[in-house]
């Protein structure tokens, strides 16, 4: 009489042997070519479905070895090509996988069977100089950015000790901890060097409109991205790896110096993607604050009356949410994994599932452009978690630091003006003024 346990166990090996029988069958009938699936994705013909050709890399032999290098030349579904490439890769005999990588990778069509016989030239460089060599002529020859991402991750993954990135001019002083709100008040680029490295979880904020407001006057353009970059430089430093600074610009436009004379319109958001990456971080998401059109300048008033091509000018009722993420060597999930479960959103939340946000833009007599609150409680709720550290160095009136607050993060405010730096102070939650 056999035991609950012992039945169970049993039980578990009668069906890990039923279904080692189905493999087998299933590979007998892959190579006899019985198999015929239709790809809903690619909509396009295929004999083998993904989980057919991982059948196949999971079982190593000499025959699927062989069968897996047939199907290569005679599959033209792409996804099914990539699964191959990789199942290849997973096979033991490493002479025959290095002959296959160099006569096909140099001429591939396509990028993503590319990265997957790289892929498997980085897994097998551990115990083979041949393919540390063959990965590196691959880097040369593409000199492709996503190649290079995947050699830093793979690095990082095979590294034992994972050192933290540290910017080569430390600036950060030991005895300034941020736990509790607190006010930087100054320029930006001197007080943000309080703050110790890696100190900050999400940094959001709206920079200075280009020479458009009384409180933003720069000699050029060129000069206004340069101060900017420099800011950006010293966000990265404060911020912790793989973190999210979170990005709200719009194009402005100069006035005219006469009605002779045409203005300039500035496409701050395309400039800010380039000096965002200069300074170390990469591009996530561009999410658009959809604004109601009564509530923006009228641009079409002249086109309306003369109804003459060429005059138009639409109304501009978006602006640019730009979310780009800290450089770092490992997925996201690793930051993820430092909160546990309660943590999390409550489920009632309403969740926005487009990239689109329909939120009315926010008038304050203390400010011209002030953060509306429904939008930092958006950032904030996908974004951070609960006492995380928030910065945003351009804090104007301070409203991204309030709705913070009431969230139970803690907000760190930089801000150059006097005047709105006293209007911030109103608010009674910053005890630490520097």
């Amino acid at each position: 009489i056999m035991n609950q346990q012992q039945a169970k166990k049993l039980n578990n090996l009668d069906l890990f042997q039923h279904n080692q029988n189905e493999d087998k069958n299933k590979i007998k009938n892959i190579n006899n070519g019985n198999f015929f699936y239709l790809d809903n994705n690619k909509n396009s013909k295929s004999k083998y479905s993904v989980s057919d050709i991982k059948l196949l890399g999971s079982n190593k032999s000499e025959e699927n070895l062989n069968l897996l290098l047939k199907l290569y030349t005679s599959e033209n579904n792409i996804d099914i090509k990539r699964e191959i490439i990789s199942s290849i890769g997973r096979q033991n005999d490493n002479e025959v996988i290095f002959n296959f990588i160099v006569s096909n990778v140099y001429n591939c069509y396509y990028m993503d069977c590319v990265y997957q016989m790289y892929r498997t030239c980085l897994y097998k460089s551990k115990n083979n100089t041949k393919f540390e060599t063959l990965a590196n002529d691959i880097e040369k020859f593409f000199d492709n950015e996503f190649i290079y991402k995947m050699k830093l991750y793979y690095n990082y993954r095979q590294s034992k000790n994972k050192s933290k990135n540290k910017s080569e001019n430390n600036y950060s002083n030991s005895n300034f901890k941020l736990n509790k709100p607190t006010l930087l008040e100054g320029n930006n680029l001197e007080t943000l060097k309080q703050i110790q490295d890696q100190q900050v979880q999400l940094i959001f904020t709206s920079p200075p409109y280009y020479n458009a407001r009384v409180y933003s006057n720069y000699r050029s353009y060129n000069d206004y991205l340069s101060q900017m970059k420099k800011t950006l430089t010293e966000c990265f430093r404060i911020l912790e790896n793989g973190r999210f600074i979170i990005i709200n610009v719009s194009p402005v436009i100069t006035k005219r110096a006469g009605r002779e004379f045409e203005s300039i319109r500035y496409p701050i958001h395309f400039d800010f993607h380039k000096i965002l990456v200069e300074s170390g971080f990469y591009f996530i998401d561009e999410i658009q604050w959809i604004k109601p059109e009564a509530t923006v300048t009228n641009r079409n008033g002249g086109y309306q009356q003369t109804r003459m091509p060429l005059s138009y000018k639409p109304n501009c009722i978006t602006e640019s949410i730009m979310v780009y993420r800290k450089n770092a060597n490992f997925l996201l999930d690793k930051n993820i994994a430092k909160y546990d479960k309660t943590f999390a959103n409550a489920e009632s939340e309403p969740i926005e599932t487009s990239n689109c946000w329909y939120i009315s833009p926010c008038a304050n007599k203390e400010h011209p452009a002030v953060f509306p609150e429904e939008l930092c409680k958006k950032i904030l709720q996908y974004y951070s978690f609960k006492n995380d550290i928030v910065l945003d160095p351009f804090a104007g009136s301070g409203t991204f630091g309030k709705v913070a607050f009431k969230m139970r993060r803690i907000p760190i405010l930089c801000e150059i003006s006097e005047e709105y730096c006293k209007i911030i102070k109103k608010q009674g939650i910053y005890n630490s003024y520097i």
